[in-house]
């Protein structure tokens, strides 16, 4: 239910001097939220009273999505956008392929356009990032502010007892979904009003008074349909543990150990493709993105939901445990510095593929068959799934984020933005094709939740459910909060055919 901002105040509420905020309720009490929409462009110039210029560090994924869609929603401002590019960067061809160009000053050496711009989006790869921050920095305007979508620069200063420049706004608006999706989903706005991305902001500092409104302009330029307030440590600490979570690393291990699991109870490969990852990336997503978490169960028999039931209760307790494990590691910095110190070693190499596993060689004659089988979930992998994703939920709960992050982090991205784009070309090929950051966390922890459903989880389901447990999860406050979240949801769903 979205309600006036007359509600009672949240530790995530904010005001804005420009656009008009809502709350909506959710598990003990409201959140304050701004929906998004094209209809809100036109605030645009007051959001970003005083930035003239906006440089966008990058061209990775979601530095091209962001430069474009900035550069689209503020068409006729008088704002104009750069992209800034390291020198010898191969990304100068697709940048200019796209528009921007050295010629007008909107393509250029990566600090030059930070030390002309007055909003500065860091948006290159994390380990890049916390090696060459301070070149950035030292070349900043006074006042410049400082954008990121990603905390893990925070994390990274914190953990060598530094801060960010004083003098200049510290913000941060995270999408909720992969670079592509960000722009994907714009584009598709176009026709259907709102489409986008979800977003999270932060500020982190705020000199001037005026944060909260430019990352809030900066949020529906992007065009999120509905931006929450975090943290930037919050946001980072969410974010990195889902993707070796529920986002990417645990449903890997979750794939790869039902796809074993079928074969050796005499499944030939190709059914056991499909009871895997085909019912976690097809049927299992869509519902969840409709109707919630509880009507993947409802949807079964009563012969599914016993078998539904027994993996429920025997995943939700061990892939828990691994999740607080992650948690754990994230928050004093280890997952950090594992990710910089993989980045040294690896230097300008590849990392090898995943794709190597036998069950990748089946994806083609599976995606291909779509449409002569029924579109019906297997019980038994949408019970390990539903309890993964319910476990980091209630992780994320009792470490204190607030809802809206919790609903985004652990299902929306998951259903909306990346399981999509998993359906479309298969889960390995998203592990070898994410950022390095996410790359990274998923195969050091797929392999953990892979011997985890396997060695704890599987051998417990043969016992009968948890009828306390399984009560539980229907009526788990998770379904509010997601059914008040989808009610901002965009009425599209991503293509990305």
């Amino acid at each position: 239910m979205v309600n006036p901002t007359s509600a009672a105040p949240s530790a995530n509420s904010f005001r804005s001097e420009v656009f008009d905020v809502e709350s909506i309720e959710v598990p003990g009490g409201t959140e304050t939220i701004l929906r998004g929409g094209r209809d809100s462009f036109a605030l645009l110039p007051r959001a970003f009273a005083g930035i003239r210029r906006i440089g966008v560090i990058g061209w990775g994924p979601q530095g091209r999505a962001q430069a474009l869609n900035l550069r689209d929603s503020l068409a006729g401002t008088g704002i104009e956008v750069a992209v800034g590019l390291r020198p010898g960067s191969a990304s100068v061809t697709d940048a200019r392929a796209h528009g921007f160009r050295t010629e007008d000053r909107t393509l250029g050496d990566w600090l030059d356009v930070a030390a002309s711009s007055d909003l500065v989006l860091l948006l290159i790869a994390d380990a890049a990032l916390a090696a060459r921050h301070q070149e950035v920095f030292d070349v900043l305007r006074p006042g410049a502010t400082i954008g990121l979508s990603h905390g893990f620069l925070l994390g990274h200063l914190e953990a060598g007892g530094r801060s960010f420049p004083d003098g200049h706004p510290v913000i941060a608006v995270c999408p909720k979904g992969m670079g592509d999706s960000v722009r994907r989903l714009y584009v598709q706005g176009a026709e259907v009003d709102g489409a986008g991305i979800n977003s999270s902001f932060a500020v982190h500092a705020d000199p001037d008074g005026h944060a909260v409104d430019r990352a809030l302009g900066w949020s529906v330029a992007l065009g999120s349909p509905y931006t929450f307030r975090t943290t930037l440590r919050s946001e980072y600490l969410s974010d990195i543990v889902g993707e070796r979570a529920v986002l990417l690393g645990a449903v890997h291990g979750l794939v790869e150990s039902l796809y074993r699991r079928f074969l050796i109870e005499g499944d030939d490969a190709v059914t056991a493709y499909r009871r895997s990852c085909e019912t976690v990336t097809g049927p299992v997503a869509r519902t969840i993105s409709r109707e919630g978490l509880l009507a993947v169960r409802e949807h079964l028999d009563d012969v599914g939901r016993d078998v539904f039931d027994r993996a429920y209760c025997a995943t939700y307790g061990p892939a828990r445990d691994l999740i607080a494990e992650i948690y754990d590691e994230v928050a004093d910095g280890t997952e950090l510095r594992s990710v910089v110190l993989a980045e040294r070693r690896l230097a300008a190499r590849e990392m090898t593929s995943i794709q190597g596993s036998g069950m990748w060689r089946h994806g083609d004659e599976v995606r291909a068959g779509r449409g002569a089988l029924p579109d019906a979930a297997d019980p038994f992998t949408a019970g390990v799934f539903v309890a993964t994703m319910t476990a980091q939920t209630d992780e994320f709960a009792a470490r204190g984020h607030p809802w809206s992050e919790i609903v985004n982090e652990s299902v929306i991205e998951a259903v909306d933005s990346l399981l999509p784009y998993m359906h479309a070309r298969d889960v390995a090929h998203m592990v070898d094709n994410c950022s390095r950051t996410a790359r990274l966390g998923a195969r050091r922890w797929g392999p953990r939740f892979q011997a985890v459903y396997e060695q704890i989880c599987f051998p417990a389901a043969d016992t009968a459910a948890d009828p306390a447990m399984t009560e539980a999860f229907r009526t788990h406050p998770l379904h509010s909060a997601l059914a008040a979240a989808a009610r901002l949801r965009p009425t599209v769903d991503i293509s990305v055919a």
